[in-house]
């Protein structure tokens, strides 16, 4: 795996001619390895976001997880992933060039000023299930799904976003890290420490969001790891050999608090916006056992999105609004976007 990630490490522009290409305008966000700058494509005069992704702090020069990272977004060209439009370096670091998307699903979900419609959801959904199932038919594991890594473009579309942390699915006998997806996503097999999993992982996170984009606030925020599964046997049940066959051989399993499963009235009064329909598709996605969790395919076909209302068209949806300056009319909140 790492020989085929460095042999397809990307051509990257020549650093001469990168001014000639991009200005990088003000930074907006930082971590302990990368900075993301907003620029423009001069040619083009598009807006774009450069994210320089710090080589220096490494032995070797890079972390595996930016190759990663340039590798599969040069290899996933569809409407729900972000576009990676170049690559190029510098002296100390690994530029991103990649298309500009002004807001991501979590700031819309905090944001109380708007209420979301059922056919909303139902969007956005739709959309993060086609980018999900493009990755998976590509054999490629997100593993890090959550509101702010689905990020909105002006057009309303949603495109996943960092990829830091996938991986290509090869070798079934390969061990996998189970310390991967942000805690309150995490699926229960990645809690006990499973070592071999599947695109179920991402399955669960997407049920997560899609309980959490119903409830307007986190489905199931675990202080830390050990409350985390704590949080999530105690909203959907604790898992057993009946429910789960072999469960009880993972790493982390050990002696649990047991709880009942949810009836489906609870889940109803849980939920109490949801249809019946959109109540199996959330049931199917957040199945404890991975083997009985729906997939991409099946999630996509699923009859919710048949029932009315039909899902928003994504330039209807709720969109923040950029503040203009120095206008006083605009105040940054959100508004349903007009024909």
């Amino acid at each position: 795996m790492a020989t085929e990630l460095q042999e397809s490490r990307p051509r990257s522009t020549p650093t001469s001619s990168i001014q000639l290409k991009y200005s990088k305008d003000r930074k907006v966000g930082e971590g302990t390895y990368a900075v993301v700058y907003l620029g423009v494509q001069i040619s083009t005069k598009r807006k774009i976001a450069i994210k320089e992704i710090k080589t220096g702090l490494f032995k070797d020069g890079l972390d595996m997880s930016a190759i990663r990272e340039v590798k599969y977004l040069q290899e996933l060209k569809h409407p729900n992933v972000i576009e990676l439009i170049d690559v190029f370096s510098t002296s100390n670091n690994l530029n991103l060039v990649l298309e500009f998307l002004p807001c991501d699903l979590e700031v819309l979900i905090k944001d109380t000023s708007i209420v979301f419609k059922s056919a909303d959801i139902k969007s956005w959904l739709l959309m993060t299930l086609r980018g999900v199932h493009h990755c998976h038919r590509n054999f490629i594991l997100h593993r890090d799904l959550k509101p702010n890594n689905l990020l909105l473009a002006p057009d309303g579309q949603l495109k996943i976003a960092d990829f830091g942390l996938a991986r290509s699915l090869g070798n079934p006998n390969e061990d996998l890290s189970s310390n991967v997806v942000t805690r309150w996503y995490r699926a229960p097999e990645l809690l006990f420490g499973a070592k071999h999993y599947t695109g179920a992982v991402d399955i669960w996170s997407v049920g997560i969001i899609f309980a959490e984009l119903m409830l307007r606030t986190p489905y199931l925020p675990g202080k830390d790891d050990i409350d985390q599964l704590d949080v999530t046997f105690r909203a959907l049940g604790t898992p057993t050999e009946q429910i789960w066959p072999n469960v009880s051989n993972l790493p982390q399993y050990n002696a649990l608090r047991v709880y009942p499963p949810p009836s489906r009235q609870e889940l109803r009064n849980r939920f109490s916006a949801a249809t019946e329909k959109a109540l199996d598709l959330l049931i199917s996605m957040t199945q404890l056992d991975p083997s009985r969790r729906c997939d991409s395919t099946s999630a996509l076909l699923h009859d919710y999105f048949l029932e009315a209302p039909r899902a928003t068209n994504p330039n209807e949806l709720p969109q923040k609004r950029e503040k203009k300056k120095p206008s006083n009319e605009d105040d940054g909140t959100i508004k349903r976007r007009k024909l």
